[in-house]
């Protein structure tokens, strides 16, 4: 099962004893120490003597990455994906739980691309505050409009906080899964999460939207 380590001043040195460790390159390397300084891992040292942590009997690898979360969403008290009559709280709540559970399952970052309450849960984990993984989060996402319209909405995404843009070019699936956007529209939300250093997400079903989204 993962191992989650408690919180440490980040100017404190640790150092990780494991019997195996994959370093994600391609490379397994056995009986080691791995020396993190900060939040950074300062290199693999197999000489080293004083483990904070001994882990020899385990495996240690870097956390996994999901790029697709929505952290916020759950089953409802009815066991289906739908909440009536949620309160605020509860949903905090829920979004936390998740957060939590991704982290024990060995997450060490998801993108959370759909939510206005992600920010502060965000802003919670990188305090330290709340046991999560590292979360970036989109805010909401952009389904049409002019493209100077569209413009001004990632920048208003930008300001308030988002990491990434993401992009409804394309119906659900259940819809059909049919193009929405046209090709000006897509160029003015992509072209101008580019200029401000943002990435972009396109939610893309069909063929032509596809096409779209990717040339």
């Amino acid at each position: 099962a993962p191992v989650v380590l408690p919180h440490r001043a980040e100017h404190a040195p640790v150092v990780i004893r494991a019997s195996t460790v994959i370093d994600g390159r391609g490379t397994i390397v056995r009986d080691t120490s791995i020396a993190v300084r900060g939040s950074r891992i300062a290199a693999l040292d197999p000489a080293a003597r004083k483990a904070t942590y001994d882990l020899r009997g385990r495996t240690v690898m870097p956390g996994w990455i999901d790029t697709h979360v929505h952290i916020g969403n759950h089953f409802g008290r009815g066991g289906r994906a739908e909440t009536p009559g949620e309160t605020p709280v509860e949903a905090a709540l829920y979004a936390v739980e998740n957060a939590y559970a991704m982290l024990t399952a060995g997450f060490t970052t998801a993108q959370s691309i759909g939510g206005r309450g992600d920010r502060e849960l965000r802003d919670a984990i990188a305090r330290g505050v709340i046991p999560g993984p590292r979360l970036l989060t989109s805010l909401e996402w952009i389904t049409g409009g002019a493209p100077d319209a569209i413009r001004d909405e990632v920048r208003q995404r930008k300001r308030d906080g988002a990491d990434l843009i993401k992009i409804f070019a394309s119906r659900s699936s259940r819809e059909g899964g049919g193009r929405t956007l046209s090709d000006e529209q897509l160029q003015a939300a992509c072209g101008e999460a580019k200029a401000l250093g943002l990435r972009t997400v396109v939610h893309a079903h069909s063929a032509d939207s596809v096409e779209a989204a990717v040339g």
